[in-house]
């Protein structure tokens, strides 16, 4: 029988799937459309908080950094500017610049070149405070905030390979030795060389290179039985403290280079110490282990030098980061020049500034891991550096001592104007007859010359000599007693006595010494020749084989710069400010120092 379908039985139809594919499609759109638009919003909100955050604008904080920590600081500002800080509404940048320090404090004081060097920085970091200090003492107007330091690194003695294992072996090498070894005929007899007779050592000049500055201290320290430091003022005037230091500046290698680089160099062509010139040179740490690999500009050496670390208190260069002051800075790069000091000094930073560098920090002991002849060997016990006007000091007395002293002619203000105050119920005067008085009693050869100028102090002459420049040894008590003599008067005829001063100057020329005219001033030109006047009759004068520098200390907190500063670069010297009297003593002992 056959079978047949029932009702409504048969093939099946499924439905049609376009229309939900159209909804799917319109839904997601919907969606896609509802997602822009709402992280779009968030954007834009985001951005219209940026860009209230940074209402100012873009802001650079431009810091001028010693080349042996250059590439650290590069790669943390990378990282700082990569999390967009802002500061009173300006978005801060960092931008890192490699100068060596004696650039930048001469540019700061003297006259920045943007030709040369670009833009002036808003932050500084030296290898140490010392060239903080040499700022200070020339002006301090510059210092925008105190320095804080990001790191250290010890003083090392730098020796060729064949010194390093006796220097290492016994009680070990001791800075406070350094005065008794320079000075006596068999000093490597101390450390079981009997044969190898006077131990010698390379020590460019304290003011241009830490390294140096820094031993020496560290040597006079002991001397004055305060091992771990600081030397002080007071301990400049000890006898066994001047003994020291005459030991060592008398104990000077004749033709060592003026940078420690190049006195490295040169130990490094002759490693034998029977025919070397010197067989040591006082260095940073980190600055040998550049000079081994050949990163700082020189050739690598054949053979590397080895860093023999001192027994006991050791020296050491800080790494401070100092904000700078001036009318191309603004308050919100002090700040941020803080804010990234405080960025340095994170675990992160500093594990890159120890890997890098080999800085010294807090939070890791991790050293580069290639570096010939460097141990590393950890020292916590670190000497405390002598402060500003101390640092100052001991480089003047060392320029004093060294290479028979120099020759200054002082040409001093006595205006009346020299009756205002200088701070802390003194007049300048006060404050500057005290500077005079130190440097008289602390200088220990060279020869030394005083005049005076106002106006109508010799009949109608504007000046008049206290004191020939003669050797300081013959007539300190003359010197002490024209000091006591001077008095504030009236007017400030500058020009008319400088020119009578410099002529002098040439006629009576020490050769073999640094020449030098210092003259200590409160305030303008007020009569007799002008600016044009007196470079005329420099001119006159002028002899290219008698080269006499003119260099300008202004008291007071509103110099008349320009044309002191035109004078000065004329001759190769100086301008600094003392702002106020107590600033004196410092920038005197600072320009002393200077070669």
């Amino acid at each position: 029988m056959a079978r047949h379908r029932a009702a409504g039985e048969g093939t099946r139809r499924g439905m049609a799937r376009w229309p939900f594919v159209i909804v799917g499609v319109v839904a997601l759109f919907v969606l896609g459309y509802l997602s822009w638009t709402w992280l779009g919003g968030i954007l834009d909100r985001r951005a219209a908080a940026q860009a209230a955050e940074c209402r100012q604008g873009e802001l650079v904080l431009r810091m001028a950094v010693t080349p042996s920590v250059a590439d650290p600081l590069q790669s943390a500002a990378i990282a700082w500017n990569g999390q967009r800080p802002v500061i009173d509404d300006y978005c801060l940048r960092v931008e890192i610049q490699a100068l060596d320090s004696p650039t930048v404090l001469t540019a700061l004081t003297q006259g920045w070149d943007t030709g040369k060097l670009g833009q002036p920085p808003s932050a500084w970091l030296p290898e140490s405070s010392l060239w903080v200090n040499q700022l200070r003492a020339q002006n301090k107007s510059l210092l925008g905030a105190p320095a804080e330091s990001i790191g250290n690194s010890p003083v090392v003695l730098a020796v060729p390979e064949p010194a390093a294992q006796p220097l290492r072996s016994g009680q070990g090498f001791r800075w406070s030795e350094i005065p008794g070894l320079l000075a006596a005929p068999d000093g490597w007899k101390r450390f079981g060389m009997d044969d190898w007779g006077r131990f010698t050592m390379g020590v460019p000049d304290l003011v241009r290179n830490p390294a140096s500055a820094l031993a020496v201290q560290c040597a006079l320290a002991w001397a004055g039985k305060k091992e771990r430091g600081p030397v002080t003022m007071d301990m400049l005037t000890l006898p066994a403290v001047r003994t020291a230091l005459n030991q060592v500046a008398k104990a000077k290698v004749a033709g060592v280079p003026p940078t420690t680089q190049d006195a490295l160099v040169e130990l490094s062509k002759n490693p034998d110490l029977a025919t070397s010139p010197y067989d040591g040179v006082p260095v940073l740490e980190i600055d040998l282990f550049r000079r081994n690999l050949g990163v700082d500009g020189k050739p690598k050496p054949d053979k590397p030098l080895y860093g023999i670390p001192a027994a006991g208190p050791a020296p050491a260069a800080d790494f401070p980061l100092l904000p700078l002051s001036g009318d191309w800075i603004k308050d919100a790069q002090v700040r941020a020049a803080q804010k990234f000091g405080d960025f340095l000094r994170e675990p992160a930073q500093e594990k890159v500034l120890a890997q890098q560098a080999g800085v010294r920090v807090r939070s890791t002991n991790e050293r580069p891991l290639t570096s010939p002849g460097i141990t590393w060997i950890a020292n916590d016990d670190l000497l405390a550096p002598a402060d500003e006007n101390t640092s100052q000091q001991l480089a003047a007395s060392w320029a004093s001592s060294a290479d028979n002293g120099q020759t200054v002619t002082m040409l001093v203000d006595v205006s009346g104007s020299m009756h205002a105050d200088g701070g802390q119920d003194k007049s300048r005067m006060d404050w500057l007859k005290a500077a005079l008085r130190g440097q008289v009693d602390r200088s220990v050869s060279g020869s030394m010359g005083m005049w005076e100028f106002s106006r109508s102090l010799d009949g109608k002459k504007p000046y008049r000599q206290l004191v020939p420049t003669k050797g300081i040894e013959q007539q300190r008590n003359a010197l002490r007693g024209a000091i006591e003599g001077l008095k504030p008067v009236s007017a400030t005829q500058l020009y008319s006595s400088l020119a009578v001063v410099y002529r002098s100057a040439v006629e009576n020329y020490e050769q073999g010494r640094t020449n030098r005219i210092v003259v200590l001033t409160d305030g303008p030109n007020d009569g007799g020749l002008n600016l044009q006047q007196l470079q005329a009759e420099l001119d006159k004068v002028r002899n290219p084989n008698k080269k006499i520098s003119i260099s300008f200390i202004t008291i007071g907190p509103d110099p008349e710069r320009a044309p002191l500063t035109k004078i000065a670069q004329s001759t190769g010297g100086s301008v600094s400010v003392a702002a106020d009297g107590a600033a004196i003593d410092p920038a005197l002992a600072q320009l002393l120092s200077a070669g």
